[in-house]
Formats: C-alpha cells, structure tokens, sequence
C-alpha cells in the first residue's frame, strides 16, 4: 500500500510488498495524476500522411554540359543541353510527362552529339597520324639544304 510522506513535504513512497508493480511506477503514476493527465486518455488518435512517389525523371544536365563542353559539333551539345534545362524546369513544375519527353529529346541528341564527337575527334587524330609524315616529306624535298629558298 501506498503510505503518507513522513513529516517533510518532499514525496517519498514505500514500496508493499503485496503490489507487484515497482515504486518507479508507482511515481511516475502520481507525476501524472498530479500533473492533471487522464489515467486512461482512450483511443489514440494518428494522422498518415501519404506521400506520392515522385517519378524520378533524368534530366541528363551533366551529360549535355560535357557534350556543350567538349563535343559542341553541329551544336549538337548546345541543343541538347537547352532540352535539359526545359525538362529540370518542367519537372519543377510537376509536369512529368513534358520533363520526361524534354528528357528523352536531350538524352538522343547527347547520344548524336557523343558518338559523332569521337568519331571526328578519331578521325582527325588518323588524318593527322597519315598527313604528318606526308607534310614532313613535303618539307625536306622543298629545302635541299635546310634553309628557306
């Protein structure tokens, strides 16, 4: 049983044996009840907030930066990345289906841009590597002595 404090005003319990319960509930029972909570509160009550699953939408910026950068022939890059800017500010906007169709026209045209880029970018380096010699040839033959006519 719960007995009455002593003669000082702090609380102070004493644990009965015949109660199963520990004098730390005991405590926290009469904190709570002291400080004004129902003992039984009833139905908890929860709010669920759901949260759409944002489609995820690449907007392929990076890629077209490197291409605008880098592998710009035709414009290829430039157009591109102006298609990745319209599809970052569509989704901003919500508009997914328009972010996915600027998307795509970005990611095509980065392709393009790419693979044209190394093909050039290979083509100029073997025309340079078959046209370096030629040159060098073409240099010796005209000074016989190494000076300029």
């Amino acid at each position: 049983m719960l007995r009455s404090p002593p003669q000082d005003t702090s609380t102070s319990f004493t644990w009965d044996p015949q109660y199963s319960q520990k004098p730390e509930m005991f405590r926290e029972q009469h904190e709570v009840t002291n400080l004004g909570y129902l003992q039984d509160p009833g139905p908890v009550r929860s709010t669920v907030v759901q949260v759409q699953a944002d489609t995820v939408v690449p907007d392929h910026i990076v890629w077209s930066l490197f291409n605008t950068l880098f592998f710009n022939y035709c414009c290829l890059g430039f157009v591109a990345f102006a298609y990745s800017v319209k599809s970052r500010d569509r989704k901003m906007v919500g508009d997914v289906i328009g972010a996915q169709s600027h998307a795509s026209t970005a990611k095509c045209l980065n392709i393009v841009a790419l693979v044209l880029g190394i093909l050039l970018t290979i083509g100029l380096i073997v025309f340079m590597a078959f046209m370096f010699p030629l040159y060098i040839h073409a240099l010796q033959q005209g000074m016989p002595n190494g000076r300029g006519s």
